[in-house]
């Protein structure tokens, strides 16, 4: 005997014990995705993201994981975003050693966001200290570029529809969601035969440069996300109001600030301005600057998959990839002196400017310098979690705290959500239904209270599948 254990070939081998899942993250808020699953051979982090928005959520980041980062065997990553990916350097700098596994193009966007969000803290802490607005001495970055680079030496890069071994007995594989460039829905084949699935953040139908996510094919047990769970995206609707915005803050010579998420919003709302030139709505002579080097940086990734004419773009845009991405043409503000030029000019302009919920990033100086004006306007063109800066515009906060002080909103602000790259309820639906079968158990995950609550709501009524809201730090079984 070893172990316990019998040598003897007769007696047959226990039978695997269920795969366990708690949630870590990504409960209650639209951030912090993270989601443990365990086997007896096996334990798997699926994303690993930041949380972001109200300050009690921020500050859960500090707080240690309920479990030993050493234990964790490997993450899979399901996109690039911060709220997917923004804890994996501070994983690493406690002692998380595995593999990365995620796509091809997430590995490439993730690299550029974890680099950006790891000097965002390290400036944040350096000016804390300098200006002394900080109650910590001294204040420390969450991680640094340090652990970043750590954690890039660590993606193993899949293909999307091909079965990978990520551990003995454990079978993981990504299919395309159509919410950023590289963006899956994972599937992983538990050592006991279960299978559980994860859609991520789940893409449009009509996203304009993405085709739409491919249909869920069935698990045992399914995490969807709900971030638009309680939301309708009339897109039409959503591209007069981009348009009117324009035309109405152009005309009182005012400028648009469109604070943009770095990846994936700024190609869509380049893709749209361009068709505001070609149609003469956004006059030739009005300069459009693109204010983020991240995003620049982003924008090479997409204009490279074009180049590659990567399946995963619409195949009507490839015949003219330039056409896609080009509002004819846009300024590129690479350097702090180039952006500090954008704000010194009094030409009436649209600025596309990370972060797209203006929590960070240069964005801030923009809407510092342009809220006090009634002339200018703020487009929201995305999900704004609760906590930031943009769900406080869209709310209609009369002033922002930023850099220590109050800054009075005079500004118009217009909330554009159709311009999401998240599915809205009846997409999720639509995806759902492609089911061979319904799962055993469904989680609604990545969606705050009301939007969970909805989308479980009409999950149970529409199509009668067992629909639950997990709470944070539960655990269940996968069976």
């Amino acid at each position: 005997m070893t172990g316990g254990l019998s040598d003897d070939p007769a007696v047959p081998a226990p039978h695997p014990r269920p795969g366990l899942l708690t949630f870590l993250g990504g409960v209650g808020t639209v951030t912090g995705s993270k989601f443990m699953v365990e086997t007896d051979h096996a334990r798997v982090l699926v994303d690993c993201g930041l949380f972001q928005g109200q300050k009690e959520l921020r500050r859960r980041n500090w707080r240690p994981l309920p479990l030993d980062p050493r234990d964790v065997e490997s993450v899979v990553v399901t996109h690039a975003h911060l709220d997917h990916t923004g804890y994996l350097p501070r994983l690493v700098r406690e002692g998380f050693r595995g593999p990365v596994y995620c796509t091809p193009d997430t590995a490439r966007l993730a690299e550029l966001i974890l680099r950006d969000s790891a000097h965002l803290m390290e400036e944040e802490a350096l000016h804390a200290n300098r200006e002394g607005w900080s109650k910590h001495r001294p204040a420390e970055p969450l991680y640094t570029l340090k652990d970043a680079e750590e954690v890039l030496a660590r993606f193993s890069p899949v293909e999307i529809g091909l079965d990978t071994e990520i551990a003995e007995g454990t079978v993981l594989r990504l299919h395309h969601a159509g919410h950023i460039l590289g963006s899956s829905w994972a599937h992983l084949t538990l050592e006991d035969g279960g299978t559980v699935a994860f859609s991520g953040d789940l893409g449009r139908q009509v996203h304009p440069l993405l085709l739409p996510p491919e249909p869920f094919s069935g698990a045992d047990v399914l995490l969807v996300e709900s971030t638009y769970g309680n939301r309708h995206h009339d897109d039409a609707i959503s591209r007069d109001v981009f348009a009117a915005a324009l035309t109405r803050t152009l005309a009182r010579g005012g400028s648009v600030l469109i604070p943009s998420f770095a990846v994936d919003r700024t190609e869509v709302v380049l893709h749209q301005l361009a068709e505001l030139r070609r149609t003469g709505v956004l006059p030739a002579a009005v300069p459009v600057y693109v204010d983020s080097p991240m995003a620049l940086r982003a924008l090479r990734v997409y204009q490279d998959a074009f180049d590659r004419r990567s399946p995963q773009l619409r195949p009507e845009l490839l015949a003219d990839p330039g056409a896609a991405l080009d509002p004819a043409p846009f300024t590129a503000a690479r350097t702090p002196q180039e952006s500090a030029e954008i704000q010194h000019s009094a030409v009436p302009s649209i600025i596309v400017s990370a972060s797209g919920m203006a929590t960070g990033g240069r964005v801030v100086h923009h809407l510092r310098r342009m809220l006090p004006d009634p002339r200018n306007t703020v487009l929201v063109v995305g999900f704004a979690a609760q906590g930031t800066r943009a769900r406080d515009l869209v709310e209609g906060a009369r002033s922002l705290k930023m850099f220590g002080t109050y800054v009075p909103v005079r500004a118009e602000v217009v909330d554009v959500p159709g311009f999401s790259a998240h599915a809205d309820s009846e997409e999720i639906l639509t995806w759902l239904r492609g089911a061979p079968q319904p799962p055993k158990a469904l989680y609604v995950v990545h969606g705050e209270p009301e939007g969970s609550e909805r989308l479980r709501d009409r999950i149970e009524h529409e199509l009668g599948w067992n629909a639950v809201v997990p709470s944070s730090g539960e655990r269940v079984l996968v069976r």
